[in-house]
This record gives C-alpha cells, sequence and structure tokens, in this order.
C-alpha cells in the first residue's frame, strides 16, 4: 500500500479497525495501539530492531492479531523541518514497509515526542531504569494519539 496522509487512511480504515503507533529507534521500535473506536492510543510494547525483514515479520504478525487497520510512523525531522539521518531512515523504514504490506501507512511529524514523554516521566519522579525502557513505548502513543486528535477534528470516525 502506498504511503498516504491522514485524510486518505481515514477513507481507506475499516470499521472498528485499530491503528498502530510506531517510534523508530536506531536499536528499538516503540509500539503503541489504538482502541476501535480511535479514540486512544495505549503503549503497547517496544522491539529490538533487527534486519528488516525479520522487523517486518513481526509487525504483521501484530498487524494481524490486533486488526490494525492502519499504520502511523512518527518522522523525526529536524528542528528546522529538515531531514536528517533519523528521518531519512524512517523513511526508507516506511517506504520499504509500505511496499510489502496491504495496511496503509502515514507519516506523522513527531519532532520533540521523546522529548515530551521524557518530560512525563521525569516529573513523574521515573527513575533512568524505568524511562529507559518505556520511552519508546510511549513516545509512539504520543504520536499516535496526536494523529487520532487530528483524524477527530479532520471528521474522520
Amino acid at each position: 500500500m502506498a504511503i498516504l496522509d491522514l485524510t486518505a487512511l481515514a477513507a481507506e480504515l475499516p470499521p472498528r479497525s485499530r491503528l498502530l503507533g510506531l517510534d523508530l529507534g536506531e536499536k528499538t521500535i516503540g509500539l503503541a495501539l489504538s482502541d476501535t473506536l480511535l479514540m486512544v492510543a495505549t503503549p503497547m510494547e517496544t522491539l529490538a530492531r533487527g534486519k528488516f525483514s525479520a522487523d517486518a515479520a513481526k509487525l504483521d504478525a501484530i498487524i494481524a492479531k490486533q486488526g490494525v487497520g492502519g499504520i502511523i510512523v512518527g518522522l523525526p525531522l529536524n528542528m528546522d523541518g529538515s531531514d536528517g539521518p533519523s528521518a531519512q531512515s524512517a523513511r526508507a523504514f516506511a517506504r520499504n514497509f509500505a511496499a510489502r504490506s496491504p495496511v496503509p501507512l502515514v507519516m506523522i511529524d513527531e519532532r520533540l515526542s521523546t522529548a515530551a514523554v521524557t518530560r512525563t516521566l521525569l516529573d513523574a519522579d521515573a527513575s533512568r531504569r524505568r524511562r529507559a525502557q518505556v520511552v519508546d513505548k510511549m513516545a509512539a502513543a504520543y504520536i499516535l494519539q496526536g494523529a487520532l486528535d487530528r483524524l477527530r477534528h479532520l471528521g474522520g470516525r
């Protein structure tokens, strides 16, 4: 499937399907899952990154098991809006995954998502170890929740 924008994704989503949010890091992929009403994003898990084919197979299994109808991928742009190495890597992952999957995919600007989540965890007095365990999946939930809020604003489900 192609990489779409949020408006096109809203038109493609099967009824009662979920969205899967991805926060792509160098070493991990944070995952978050929406409810079937597309109201709430919940942190799910953090996958250790490996070869693309192995990562894609793990995602395929989650997509099938959870009834995922669309994927939201965080796009880590530089503060000036330009692409750096992380954004280029995220774009490559999204292109490769979209080429092999029937599930529509949207890339969402995720500037400052990890910083916002880290700040929240610090405010909650989470230890450094605990922050390291949850920051990626919480960043995925932050990214996904932003997409869900925009979908509602667009008049999506």
